[in-house]
């Protein structure tokens, strides 16, 4: 009993913590407010993003589009609302792709060490020192511009940041007592692993994991810009490439993406940040 104590206190003190960081509970509002447009405005609307509404850059705040409508007549508020849900849903499962790679790589080279660190690290570095934007986009010209390509080559290129912190904690870990004590009785490697040093391990790598979406995010807008989005799937990133062209004539086409995906990185970073107080000792004790 005293052993679920011990484990349970201290995210109830995150916890309270994270509660009483105003920025922090701002941006969890608007992520909040964000994924509620997103995944419930195309149940209400029930329109086809993709369908011309009214006439080629009608401006916003006109009886036939509330925002307005792009180079081709389709609906800025209906691409909003659907192209948001795409694009939440890219940089969450490239984040949970990047972080997985980042912490099953950084757990074995620092668990280890010696010549399985040599290897993963430079492989690692190798990843790094490769120009992330350029990498992803040949992958995604390869394999043809798909969710499903664009998800992959962002959480392939994205991974390196969390390796090296998994590693550092996990060298940080793997001499203390309680991890040779599970040695001593015959313990597991995939047990101390996955059940002793990385639930301890979890405060900064958690804090990693929320920064990567925002960074997902970031990345997909970047190639769809460049025109390497899917371009049968609506999404931030895809308005702003497409309209890109038409910035001057068309500017409302542009702006209001561009607004949703700053405001939803902006939310990711303030609870990236306030899970960085509240889960990091140093900072609580302070």
């Amino acid at each position: 009993m005293k052993k679920t104590l011990q484990v349970e206190g201290p995210w109830r003190e995150a916890l309270r913590m994270f509660a009483r960081n105003p920025s922090a509970i701002v941006g969890m509002l608007m992520l909040g407010l964000m994924l509620l447009v997103s995944l419930g405005g195309p149940w209400l609307m029930g329109a086809d993003p993709f369908e011309i509404r009214a006439a080629p850059m009608t401006p916003p705040f006109s009886e036939d589009a509330l925002l307005g409508t792009d180079y081709l007549g389709r609906d800025v508020l209906t691409t909003l609302i659907y192209g948001g849900r795409t694009t939440l849903l890219v940089g969450a499962v490239a984040a949970l792709l990047s972080v997985s790679i980042g912490i099953t790589l950084g757990a074995m080279a620092g668990y280890y060490g010696g010549r399985v660190d040599a290897v993963l690290m430079r492989v690692t570095e190798f990843f790094q020192v490769l120009p992330a934007l350029l990498f992803a986009m040949v992958v995604v010209t390869l394999f043809s511009p798909t969710l499903l390509t664009i998800t992959l080559a962002i959480g392939v290129v994205s991974w390196t940041g969390t390796a090296r912190l998994t590693r550092a904690e996990f060298l940080k870990y793997r001499s203390l007592e309680f991890v040779r004590a599970e040695r001593a009785i015959g313990a597991s490697h995939a047990r101390i692993i996955w059940q002793v040093i990385l639930p301890n391990a979890l405060p900064p790598l958690i804090v990693s994991a929320t920064l990567a979406i925002g960074s997902a995010i970031l990345f997909e807008a970047g190639l769809a810009f460049l025109g390497l989005g899917d371009p049968n799937q609506m999404s931030w990133g895809l308005m702003i490439g497409s309209s890109r062209q038409y910035v001057l004539t068309c500017w409302w086409a542009v702006a209001f993406p561009g607004v949703a995906i700053f405001v939803t990185v902006l939310a990711v970073s303030l609870i990236g940040d306030g899970l960085n107080d509240a889960l990091n000792p140093k900072l609580r004790e302070r």
